[in-house]
């Protein structure tokens, strides 16, 4: 038996979902499984599942949207389901293998919770990894600052994650974490190498936000489309910034022009809108409290009128 695992890709909470569910399911299937294979996949317009995809023995698919065709499937995104059919098809399935909670601060935890409650199967060794699921997918962090500081094993590696274009290092990082801890990952040379000079641009892109931000009425807007940033730590305006209780954030790669939107979760001011509904509007979705919209590469133009709309929106109780 062959499972392809497709998962959010350059995501912590999307590597650590696929760790926990690449180990429940070798320790479920036992000899029977021989391969697993891991696919990274990205949100975008129209359909984000490859064509190739959906071929293996088992296909399971861990924090990102609903397909039918899965035989597996976890998730916590609000906007899991694109077209009312997916949801549908969601509602009538009978498998026990498929399972939404949005409200959930992280798949990883919603996962470890469901595999426990609806299988028996318990990973305690893993609750590190769980935990620090919960914090970054949730910015349930202490502090901004300790977000943009990157002390902690978990923020070096969600960083590395989020940040490198090698395709073999969330495999080797999903592998990692299925039994071992955070900070001998961290330690590796094979992490550590390729995160200085990651972090040394982190350096950079703070003075970048602090240059292209501005702030009105409790929303930053940063503007990165043609500073050559792919994209920057999303906490570093709320450290700039304490007032804001909103981030509308473009930036630009070779594949895509994305807006970023999320809410500060040190907000002194209560926060009254569902950013996965607005950028829903314009194909994207997320999360009540943070999400995001992905545009072709060529398309900047558009994703700074988008991003000004939704800025727009945001500034209205």
């Amino acid at each position: 038996m062959q499972l392809e695992l497709l998962y959010h890709g350059n995501c912590f909470d999307g590597c650590a979902s696929a760790a926990l569910f690449a180990r429940f399911f070798g320790e479920r299937e036992g000899t029977r499984l021989s391969a697993i294979s891991f696919r990274p996949l990205h949100h975008q317009q129209g359909d984000p599942f490859p064509a190739d995809a959906f071929r293996a023995d088992v296909t399971a698919c861990v924090d990102f949207r609903f397909s039918p065709r899965l035989h597996w499937w976890f998730d916590h995104h609000a906007s899991a389901f694109p077209k009312p059919e997916d949801r549908a098809a969601f509602e009538r399935d009978r498998s026990g293998q498929k399972f939404w909670d949005p409200t959930a601060p992280s798949c990883t935890g919603f996962m470890a919770r469901t595999l426990r409650e609806r299988f028996g199967w318990r990973a305690d060794d893993l609750a590190d990894l769980v935990r620090w699921a919960d914090v970054i997918d949730s910015a349930a962090f202490e502090s901004a600052q300790a977000a943009v500081r990157l002390a902690e094993p978990a923020l070096r590696i969600m960083t590395l994650l989020e940040a490198s274009k090698d395709p073999s290092v969330p495999t080797r990082l999903i592998e990692a974490m299925q039994r071992r801890p955070l900070d001998e990952i961290a330690a590796e040379p094979w992490v550590a190498t390729p995160l200085g000079p990651i972090l040394e641009r982190h350096r950079t892109n703070v003075d970048a936000v602090r240059a292209n931000a501005r702030l009105k009425d409790g929303v930053v807007e940063v503007d990165l489309g043609d500073t050559g940033i792919e994209g920057a730590n999303k906490f570093i305006a709320y450290d700039l910034f304490p007032d804001a209780r909103y981030t509308v954030v473009v930036t630009r790669d070779a594949k895509k022009t994305k807006i970023s939107v999320g809410s500060n979760p040190w907000a002194r001011e209560t926060r009254t809108h569902d950013i996965s509904k607005l950028c829903e509007r314009y194909g994207g979705g997320g999360h009540p409290v943070v999400g995001a919209v992905s545009l072709g590469p060529d398309q900047l133009d558009e994703a700074r009128r988008i991003a000004r709309e939704i800025a727009s929106a945001l500034r209205t109780p």
